[in-house]
């Protein structure tokens, strides 16, 4: 339970500067474990070979409902690859990657090598301070505008890992974009083995396995997610949850979708990556974000959205970003557990 409540308040002076490659390797772990995961399901393996850090998908923790063909569960990784590679370049290393090493193993998604030597720069070193403050924040945000400067960043790292952010800017977008996922939490709730699958990964935040979802993300009381989690399961909520859903899109000063020109294993991971450098620059910048990939996961949704907003892009992730209150740290299982030998 240490570790799960310590895991924020990594200490990046313990980075063993002297140590060799594996170990340098292995620090580099200790960042990558915050990344952003569906459910919080934290589906990742880590494997130092060499002078390389390998990076498998765990399928043990995959949302068979919610995500049958595992496009979250690579992204979640490719976010954890994501800031691995932030981290790596802080400490002054260029942190190259291969994507879906070749005649490997079947769930080997990545590998990731410290490389030639390279200062970070400016931008780069104020989104790895950003790590331990990122959260995923359900609550309603203010509405306050976000500087336009903020949101034309974002759309540059975006396409710096090939993806693509478009925002929802009219009235009649977000519109469309609610019912959207208004139609989506109704279709979900509707079906018992998603409310299942959905109620496994809700749990205090304090819970000894260190994954899953706390309801404090959603501003209520910690101590209710167990009860909540039963409720769920055994009731269809859509209706009221659709409510909310509406709401929560017409009070969030930004709408956005990021889209990628193809739909695979790479450019999942390419998403996960452009996720991590989008959300730490929003952090940095006093923002907080949250999802609402309810429409992404139902395929006669999903083309939906693309046409709202005139793209023919393949829409991986639809997310809000505002200001709202600061929610506590989601656990993480301990660093020990996923890394194998």
């Amino acid at each position: 339970m240490a570790e799960m409540t310590t895991a924020w308040s990594v200490d990046h002076s313990a980075y063993p500067v002297t140590g060799p490659a594996s170990v340098q390797l292995e620090f580099l772990v200790r960042y990558a474990v915050l990344a952003p995961s569906t459910h919080n399901t934290q589906p990742w393996l880590f494997r130092v070979r060499g002078d390389s850090l390998e990076l498998f998908a765990d399928r043990g923790r995959a949302l068979p409902v919610c995500d049958p063909e595992d496009r979250e569960l690579v992204i979640s990784c490719g976010a954890a690859l994501g800031i691995a590679q932030l981290a790596a370049r802080n400490f002054g290393y260029e942190g190259a990657i291969e994507l879906l090493p070749a005649g490997g193993h079947p769930d080997l998604l990545a590998r990731l090598r410290l490389g030639s030597r390279r200062a970070p720069d400016a931008a780069e070193a104020r989104r790895f301070r950003a790590i331990p403050d990122r959260r995923t924040t359900r609550t309603a945000f203010a509405t306050n505008e976000i500087p336009i400067e903020t949101l034309a960043t974002l759309q540059r790292l975006a396409a710096h890992r090939h993806a693509t952010l478009v925002y929802a800017n009219t009235t009649g977008d977000r519109e469309a974009i609610a019912e959207l996922v208004a139609k989506a939490d109704q279709l979900q709730m509707q079906n018992p083995a998603f409310r299942a699958e959905l109620a496994q990964w809700l749990r205090p935040g304090h819970a000894p396995d260190g994954d899953g979802m706390s309801i404090a993300s959603f501003g209520y009381r910690d101590n209710l997610s167990g009860a909540a989690a039963a409720v769920i399961r055994t009731f269809d909520l859509g209706a009221g949850i659709a409510a909310r859903d509406r709401q929560l899109v017409a009070g969030s000063p930004v709408l956005a979708l990021l889209f990628t020109d193809q739909d695979g294993p790479a450019n999942w991971l390419r998403t996960g990556m452009a996720l991590a450098d989008i959300l730490l620059e929003a952090t940095a910048a006093g923002l907080q974000a949250a999802f609402l990939n309810q429409p992404v996961e139902i395929p006669e949704l999903r083309a939906g959205l693309g046409a709202i907003v005139g793209s023919r892009r393949i829409p991986q992730l639809l997310m809000r970003f505002g200001r709202g209150p600061k929610v506590p740290p989601s656990g993480r299982r301990e660093v020990r557990l996923v890394i194998g030998g």
